[in-house]
């Protein structure tokens, strides 16, 4: 194998994905509450227990504020 068959190789290893069933719970994106960086995915907001503000958006569990909805940029998980 020459060096740009490696090279190659190399970068077509990098770029690969997870195949697109890899972390398809179903979840959006997280709630984030921005003054104490808490997240929370979306799917483990009943798991978690958290209170939610009149409108339906969960509260942050340290401070008590509406946290804000941040969708997820891919396929992929909401990390």
């Amino acid at each position: 194998m020459g060096l740009i068959d490696t090279v190659s190789a190399v970068l077509s290893a990098s770029t690969n994905r997870a195949p697109d069933d890899a972390g398809d719970d179903g979840s959006a994106g997280a709630f984030w509450c921005d003054d104490c960086g808490v997240r929370v995915r979306d799917v483990d907001v009943d798991d978690e227990g958290l209170d939610r503000a009149a409108e339906g958006t969960p509260q942050c569990p340290d401070c008590g504020d509406p946290m804000r909805f941040e969708r997820a940029a891919g396929s992929g998980c909401a990390c």
